[in-house]
């Protein structure tokens, strides 16, 4: 069986908004992957005007978010630094069948790679305790085009959800049997 894989477009973004994304991107492949019955839930993103579907399970969400936490562990120890988080999903095999041994091997049939760029915010290396007067037009200014770079990220990442939607719609002759329960899966992100 063929392993498929996926590469998302790369996404550039700040540490604050890694939650939200990964959030986003993680659970619109994962509902699109699950064919057992779900409870369908609206997620809305916090800092983007996108919507998005959770499965509705709670263990689900509970290891998206834990898998999530430890990558911005790892982002904040490498400021400015390409990754890629990789969903995989898999099936499990009896490695060689005997009374003694109980080997089981995974054999990967999809994987997805979300390729992200965590850059710092423009205004981190400013000093805010500055005692200087405050340009309001250059504060202004900032917020307009973080304002406007947020827009642009939030467009980009519905280009992903695309992206992820006509995958999921094309790509299904590997997708192993029905099965009454989530697909096996990982999520590996940096170490």
């Amino acid at each position: 069986m063929n392993c498929e894989t996926c590469h998302l477009n790369e996404l550039e973004l700040e540490p604050t908004e890694i939650k939200d994304v990964l959030r986003c991107i993680l659970h619109t492949i994962f509902f699109h992957r699950t064919l057992t019955l779900v409870r369908p839930k609206d997620v809305d993103c916090d800092l983007f005007e996108i919507t998005y579907v959770q499965c509705g399970l709670a263990e689900l969400e509970k290891e998206v978010d834990e898998k999530i936490n430890q990558f911005v562990a790892w982002a904040e120890k490498h400021p400015n630094r390409k990754s890629q988080v990789c969903l995989s999903f898999f099936d499990e095999k009896n490695k060689h069948p005997g009374w003694f041994s109980n080997k089981t091997e995974r054999i990967y049939w999809e994987q997805w790679f979300i390729n992200l760029h965590v850059t710092s915010p423009k205004g981190q290396g400013k000093s805010r305790g500055s005692k200087g007067p405050t340009n309001s037009k250059g504060q202004a200014l900032e917020e307009a085009s973080s304002s406007s770079r947020r827009d642009a990220l939030g467009l980009l990442i519905q280009e992903v959800l695309f992206q992820i939607i006509n995958y999921a719609n094309e790509k299904k002759d590997h997708i192993p049997p029905i099965s009454d329960r989530i697909f096996n899966h990982e999520i590996l992100i940096p170490r």
